[in-house]
């Protein structure tokens, strides 16, 4: 990967309090921003950059997702997000990540059989589950047991062993729709599900989640392709704060497993993933179709504090090339469900308002994926703790993908960010009897 940029020319920055000068290398990616190469800054210098969030950082270089939110740009590997999502499915995009290139049919298949050979957890991870109480929230599980697993597969934590590394993310892609299908059953009093391996990935998950010993389980087809885009739609997103969680604690050293516990724990925060959670609540809010003109002012005056979940997006400015094709996926599943919920009627209406009123469209705030994503769940039954899990199923391959490539990267280093102090300097300590 290091050997992927290329030196296009140098920048010079100048103290001007002392009048010194440095020249700093630019680095070109394929596309994309230039970065500048600040390694040598402090020795240089005596200087650190200040960039909270590291929102103007570049922490690593990666061949995996690539994102121009200006023009709404998503691609895996070189392939438009919307592609994939039509075209393709979520075991072949995994392939994608992790291997780079798409699968032929035979290497598709065998992939397939590896992963669907995967999906049972050790029998005794049954028991770990007994230990949260009923109304523990399935993110809070997702934690305990993901980061657990390490302790049921040890022969898979040597992370300078390639073999090795390739089996835990087989692991974990395969056995993430279990684990979180066994938190929902254990929140609800029911007993768990084994997986079927006469079931595709999605089916998998659904018949995990919904069935029960009283009767078979049918997989509905239209619901089982909505939860494959949506799986794909969630698959990867470039260096978001759950990613740069998990390449930071896999910086360390850490197995693979306790790495994507703590991407989990990242993706637990309402400003990380519980976007399509806050949709939901927000039609709560607003209750009926009738109170929809009320809240749409009050969204529109900038005095008040109501905010419309789901519309607009801090990457995409002009519009998420994933809310095409889950407007399409949320529109197949209310057909086919034919569902009677004032909350779904409330979000049909807002989309429309959305896409017609010139102040949405003046504003950008178009329907994101957050938002057909929580009426996709809220459709199919799924409850709004789960919500968050979903996603957690879906970027788990996202997570694995770069994590394994900052593994094989020869030029990363340990994560150790700087701080600007602006504490007390040095004062001398003062014994209890004197204060």
């Amino acid at each position: 990967m290091a050997q992927n940029s290329k030196t296009s020319h140098t920048v010079t920055l100048t103290d001007n309090a002392t009048g010194k000068s440095i020249e700093m290398p630019v680095l070109e990616g394929s596309v994309g921003p230039s970065v500048i190469d600040i390694r040598k800054l402090y020795a240089e210098t005596g200087f650190f950059t200040y960039d909270p969030g590291f929102t103007s950082t570049g922490s690593c270089q990666s061949e995996l997702t690539y994102i121009d939110g200006d023009v709404g740009i998503l691609r895996h590997r070189g392939y438009a997000i919307d592609d994939l999502a039509e075209k393709s499915d979520f075991l072949e995009v995994c392939y994608l990540l992790i291997y780079g290139e798409l699968p032929d049919a035979v290497e598709k298949s065998k992939f397939e059989n590896d992963i669907t050979l995967h999906t049972m957890v050790h029998d005794q991870m049954r028991n770990f589950y007994n230990g949260f109480r009923r109304d523990a929230h399935p993110m809070a599980i997702m934690c305990g047991v993901v980061g657990a697993m390490s302790a049921f597969y040890h022969d898979s934590t040597d992370i300078n062993d390639p073999q090795q590394r390739l089996i835990s993310a087989y692991r974990l892609i395969a056995k993430m729709p279990t684990i979180a299908a066994m938190a929902y059953k254990y929140s609800i009093g029911q007993p768990f599900r084994y997986p079927n391996n006469k079931l595709g990935y999605a089916e998998n998950f659904l018949q995990m989640m919904f069935g029960h010993p009283c009767e078979d389980y049918e997989v509905n087809p239209v619901l089982a392709k909505a939860m494959d885009r949506i799986l794909i739609l969630h698959a990867d997103h470039e260096q978001n704060a759950s990613t740069s969680t998990v390449r930071l604690s896999g910086s360390s050293g850490a197995n693979p497993f306790a790495c994507i516990a703590a991407g989990i724990a990242s993706l637990w925060g309402p400003a990380h993933g519980g976007a399509n959670e806050a949709v939901l609540k927000m039609l709560n809010e607003i209750g009926d179709v009738k109170n929809i003109p009320e809240y749409v002012a009050k969204a529109k005056d900038k005095n008040d504090p109501f905010r419309l979940m789901g519309f607009g997006h801090r990457v995409y400015k002009n519009y998420d090339p994933r809310a095409k094709v889950m407007q399409e996926t949320c529109h197949e599943v209310l057909k086919e469900l034919n569902v009677s919920d004032p909350l779904l009627d409330v979000a049909q209406e807002l989309e429309r308002i959305a896409r017609e009123d010139e102040y949405f469209i003046e504003k950008k705030l178009y329907p994101n994926v957050d938002f057909y994503s929580g009426i996709i769940f809220k459709a199919m039954g799924i409850p709004v703790s789960m919500f968050t899990v979903l996603f957690a199923v879906a970027r788990t391959v996202g997570w694995i993908a770069q994590w394994k490539e900052m593994i094989e990267d020869p030029s990363q280093k340990i994560g150790r960010p700087r701080q600007l102090f602006t504490g007390v300097a040095e004062r001398p300590f003062v014994p209890v009897n004197k204060r």
